[in-house]
């Protein structure tokens, strides 16, 4: 029943995720984090089954610092999409494959552009303008496919996924109260409103 959204716009990238943690009909929790902070300019949205989740999310987050310190450099979020891709594919071929779903956003320091990847839990990639992942992307993919244009501000593309998050509340069963929206630029990452 999770819902997550990214979408790109002239200088950044927009994220947001629901809050909601539960299991077949019952509410566990309504304020769950379903992000990551993987570098300075990149965060990693992920959905999929509770433990998998977080104990994925984690390890992907501490490689990738790992790496930074031992190289002394930040990785570009197309590199960091590539090695989580290549994660999920090498844990679909053990005994103990991760049931995850990400979405992955950030902003390139070096080309300046914002970057967004989609990924599922086979391990396929895509990159994309914008992206939905879960029960959020049957209503709102065709919307963004017909709003969406390249160089949005940061008001047009608040106001796609205000209207994304409308359609939720107006044809999905399933209520989702609230979404941890989070703004990717060259300044970094921050959490804004909508």
């Amino acid at each position: 029943m999770e819902c997550l959204f990214g979408i790109t716009g002239k200088d950044f990238t927009l994220l947001a995720a629901d809050t909601v943690s539960a299991r077949s009909i019952v509410v566990m929790k309504g304020t769950e984090d379903k992000s990551r902070l993987l570098s300075p300019h990149t965060v990693m949205l992920y959905s999929g089954e509770p433990g998998d989740t977080v104990n994925f999310a984690e390890y992907i987050q501490r490689n990738i610092r790992l790496y930074s310190i031992r190289n002394g450099i930040e990785l570009s979020p197309k590199a960091i999409a590539t090695f989580t891709r290549r994660e999920i594919a090498d844990s679909l071929r053990s005994r103990h494959p991760y049931s995850v779903n990400m979405i992955l956003g950030g902003y390139d320091e070096k080309t300046g552009k914002p970057e967004l990847y989609w990924i599922d839990y086979l391990g396929a990639m895509a990159s994309l303008p914008f992206a939905a992942q879960g029960y959020g992307a049957y209503f709102c993919t065709s919307l963004m496919d017909r709003h969406y244009r390249e160089g949005l501000s940061v008001d047009e593309a608040k106001q796609l996924l205000q209207m994304c998050l409308d359609e939720l509340k107006r044809r999905f069963i399933v209520n989702l109260p609230k979404f941890t929206v989070k703004l990717v630029t060259k300044e970094g990452v921050q959490d804004i409103e909508l």
